[in-house]
């Protein structure tokens, strides 16, 4: 079993939106996944994220856990840590 700290969170916000969750502490139904590109491309190609988050993986964060997109990870500015600031 890995430590949480090694896993990546992605949730999906009250608002309906998927992100990746890199503070892990937004409110919202959460899945954690290995942070390893191997674990990430089986969660997604195997649909194990989106049954975790009862939701589609939206196409740009498909390809983000993927690794053929850039970066599509949160700053503070869009909500921060519990819906501050």
């Amino acid at each position: 079993m890995r430590e949480k700290g090694d896993l990546l969170r992605v949730v999906r916000t009250p608002d309906g939106r998927v992100v990746v969750d890199p503070t892990g502490r937004l409110a919202g139904r959460g899945a954690y996944v290995c942070d390893d590109p191997a674990c990430r491309a089986a969660a997604v190609k195997k649909g194990a994220l989106a049954r975790a988050l009862a939701v589609p993986v939206p196409d740009a964060l498909r390809e983000e856990l993927l690794g053929t997109a850039a970066p599509l990870t949160m700053t503070m500015d869009e909500g921060g840590v519990r819906g501050q600031k």
